[in-house]
Order: structure tokens, then sequence, then C-alpha cells
């Protein structure tokens, strides 16, 4: 994507079902209130091994950007379950790219998921996440598994999250009552952040759980966009990282992936409706046409009216 000042920068996305629409994080291309502000967007389709850590290079088949629809509800805040944009191509996708369905179930708390990013890796693993000298290069696809913890307004929270004090939530303004988050564990109930957070807040032991072994990731810098899924569906998109700090289980201190941190996610289930009815708008031209099309029937109509309506 490029940006005002000659800046440019890359997420993630995942192309829908229609091979026309791409679904990404909304802050990849707007400062939030259903603004999108990118110069100019190029979708670039990775066609080689999946499982191979390939570098990111923007070659091959290149497709622009023809038109952003951002969630009307996205703030521009970090914390924001209202987080995504539909990115609409000006053609269609190479068929070799893979497109997905919706994951649209009531829940995902307690669901196992794979996420996958481009972001940072570190070179030693979660111990301490990103810190330089351990932050890896950017651009290596890598994907892993874990669990959605629970979602900022599960009900065991009692409002703690999302009741508004003085017109303002735990986070902020924006909504974040069914922001998803998964914390990085490492086998040890030490860095269950999420378990942790949650005994704090009297919902018990609920949410005990030390990972899903040497499969589990995190997110970070550099994977906004990119998808979770579930049985080979669209469940969420990475949206954000969030530590409550060392004495909730943050393994190194400080916001930088690793053990024990939270890794947030935009639900797509909650935007079903508007996922189906961005991916049903027109494109320009076929604007043009209609507009031409009604414009060819009034003249028609008005003519064998007489102008009976002056207006």
């Amino acid at each position: 994507m490029e940006v005002a000042g000659g800046g440019a920068f890359i997420c993630l996305g995942s192309l829908l079902g229609d091979g026309m629409s791409i679904a990404t994080a909304g802050h990849c291309v707007s400062g939030g209130f259903g603004t999108a502000n990118p110069l100019r967007t190029t979708a670039y389709f990775f066609a080689g091994d999946p499982d191979s850590r390939t570098p990111f290079q923007p070659v091959g088949r290149a497709i622009e950007v023809s038109r952003y629809i951002v969630s009307p509800d996205y703030t521009g805040e970090v914390i924001d379950q209202n987080d995504i944009a539909i990115l609409r191509l000006k053609t269609g996708a190479p068929s070799s790219a893979e497109r997905y369905d919706l994951f649209t179930p009531l829940s995902l708390t307690g669901t196992g998921f794979n996420v996958a990013g481009y972001g940072q890796r570190s070179t030693v693993g979660g111990a301490s996440g990103r810190t330089p000298p351990f932050a890896g290069r950017t651009g290596f696809l890598r994907e892993g598994d874990n669990i959605y913890d629970y979602a900022f307004g599960n009900s065991l929270f009692n409002g703690f999250f999302t009741d508004v004090v003085a017109g303002e939530n735990f986070f902020g303004t924006a909504d974040i009552q069914f922001s998803y988050v998964s914390d990085f564990d490492n086998g040890l109930a030490a860095q269950d952040q999420a378990n942790r957070i949650a005994v704090a807040l009297g919902a018990g032991t609920v949410f005990a759980n030390v990972g899903v072994g040497a499969r589990e990731v995190g997110i970070a810098g550099g994977d906004s966009g990119g998808p979770g899924f579930v049985n080979g569906q669209l469940a969420s998109i990475n949206s954000y990282g969030l530590t409550f700090g060392a004495g909730f289980g943050d393994f190194g201190g400080g916001l930088n992936s690793g053990f024990g941190e939270f890794s947030g996610y935009v639900p797509v289930y909650i935007h079903a409706n508007f996922i189906s009815n961005a991916m049903a708008v027109p494109e320009p031209t076929s604007w043009a046409m209609l507009i031409a099309g009604f414009g060819l029937i009034g003249g028609s109509m008005r003519r064998r009216r007489m102008a009976a309506i002056a207006a």
C-alpha cells in the first residue's frame, strides 16, 4: 500500500469466495470512521509452498485494488471489534488463489484455530519474543496454532472491560465486546495470561489452558489483516497485540510478542452482513452502466409523459 508522503507498507488479507474481495484489517487502509486513505494498493497472490519460509517478494500475479470498503463502525482505535475492511479488486484473482468461506458460529471462545502472518519472527522462539537482537526478518510466511481464549465482553467478567464510565470503556470508546484474544502459552501456568486475568476478575480458572504445544504461536508486528482459520474457513482477522505486564505472566515484559502476551482478533461472524454487502457492491464500471441505463429510461419516460412533471 502506498500512502501520502511516499510511505508504503504491507498488510495481509484473505481472498473471499467471489474471487474479487479481500478481507483485511480496517487499520491497514483507514484511520477510522469508515474512511480509507491509501493512494494506491496492489494485491499480490502467493503461489508457492504454504509450508515454506519463503520471503515475501512483490512479484508474480499482481492486481490493483479498485475500492476500499471499511466498516462504518470502525473508530481507528487500536482495540476495536470493527477493525475490518473489504478490498475490491479491479479484476478477478487468479484461479490458483485459494478462496475462503466464512466461519460463523455464535462464539469463538475455546475454539482452536490456525493463524498465519508475514510479520516479525523471533530467532529464539517465544522466550524473548522479537526483542533485539532476537527479531528475525519480516516477510517470511509462518503459521501455527492457538485457541481463542475469550472476548472482552464475556459475561464472566461482569462488564469489567465493557462498562462505559465517563464515556469510555476499559480501552476507550470503540466497541470491544466481541474483540477476541489468545495468549501465547509456553506450557507453564506462570505464562497463562488469559487465565491469570480471568482469575483476577473473579471468573475462576474456567479459562486455564497452558497451550497447544510446539505449534503455539502469537501474532506480531506485520501480521495485521492476516487470517485465523477454523476448519479451513476464515474465522478472524489479525488486529493487535496486548500485554498486561509481567505481573500477569508476560515472560519478557513490554510488548514484544513473547510468551504470556495477548494477540487480538476481529471475529468475522459479527461482520457477516457487512462482508456480504461489501461483496455485492458493483464496481465503478458497473455503476456507470447502471446510471446510464436509468438516464435512458428516464428520458424515454419523460418523452412519453410530455413533461407532465416539471421537476
